[in-house]
């Protein structure tokens, strides 16, 4: 990424909101994310972290013409698990757009950019969780830690004013919950309610022993901001106590640099072992049109450097 005259950041890869970058086993780099027109799930892939600026986007699969997956098709994440190739992903149906609810693909090829993907419809809840994926749900991650498989999303809750809560659940599979939702954080604080009362986009980085879940909140404009949560590896991850909240956001809207909302983040790691933050967010204030309707959320990568007490910062420092 390099700085144009005005000290601002040029975008790593244009009109690609909440991005996801995965650098599997073999050292390939696999990216995906948002697409402005809400309408189809993407790959790229390259040898190289820099290499996807430039490498051929493959669709991998496109929104249903009609009934579930058929609008709004948000935030996809690739993960490899259990030897097959997973996205989780947000949809809504075009007869009710805000119905949205996670669903999942699965790959058993070698390459997902050219293998088959086949739908395994909605993510499923633990068997004794009655609430799980009712209401509006999206921006599923997962991760592991001491052997288990942790899901990870935002929902709202479903009376009162519309909250968006995130909640944590061990996973049985990769399509199904072992158990049941526990609540991990909602917008206790005011930069989280500006404009809706929002924490989505949850993503971990695993470093020194703790475990840094950063997150995104507030209307997705010029306040949309991340925080984070953290717990020590060793802790029962289920338990809401082992979790501890940052009080302030970690990283939010810097106009000297023009970065304007940043958000919705993954993390990954170059080729020279440096932890990298990848993340969106607008070159302006101002927004073209409504949130949804402006395509200008680009992907921009930063180098993570971490304090004498083993804490990520997020300084947007180059990379």
């Amino acid at each position: 990424m390099e700085k144009t005259k005005k000290g601002t950041y040029n975008p790593f890869i244009a009109q690609r909101a909440d991005p996801y970058i995965y650098r599997h086993i073999d050292g390939t780099y696999y990216f995906t994310a948002t697409v402005p027109q809400y309408d189809r799930i993407i790959i790229r892939k390259s040898d190289s972290l820099y290499g996807l600026a430039c490498a051929e986007e493959k669709t991998i699969w496109r929104r249903h013409e009609k009934g579930i997956m058929s609008c709004h098709i948000w935030a996809p994440e690739l993960h490899y698990l259990d030897g097959k190739w997973y996205i989780y992903f947000a949809a809504g149906d075009i007869d009710d757009i805000w119905a949205i609810r996670p669903y999942v693909l699965e790959c058993a090829d070698a390459d997902p950019t050219e293998g088959t993907w086949i739908e395994k419809g909605k993510m499923q809840r633990a068997d004794d969780d009655e609430f799980s994926f009712e209401e509006f749900s999206l921006d599923a991650t997962v991760f592991e830690n001491n052997g288990k498989h942790y899901f990870v999303w935002a929902e709202k809750v479903g009376v009162g004013k519309k909250i968006s809560n995130l909640y944590i659940a061990e996973m049985e599979s990769p399509t199904k919950l072992k158990t049941v939702q526990v609540l991990l954080t909602t917008p206790d604080y005011d930069w989280e309610r500006i404009g809706y009362w929002v924490n989505e986009g949850p993503a971990v980085i695993k470093k020194n022993g703790k475990i840094f879940l950063t997150y995104s909140a507030s209307e997705t404009s010029a306040h949309y901001a991340m925080g984070m949560l953290t717990a020590n590896q060793d802790a029962d991850l289920l338990d809401p106590k082992s979790w501890t909240k940052e009080r302030y956001p970690v990283l939010k809207t810097i106009p000297e640099k023009g970065i304007y909302g940043p958000g919705h983040n993954s993390f990954t790691v170059s080729e020279d072992g440096k932890d990298i933050l990848v993340f969106h967010a607008r070159p302006y204030e101002k927004l073209i049109g409504e949130p949804l309707s402006d395509p200008n959320r680009h992907t921009l990568l930063s180098e993570i450097k971490w304090s004498e007490d083993g804490r990520p910062l997020f300084t947007l420092d180059e990379y």
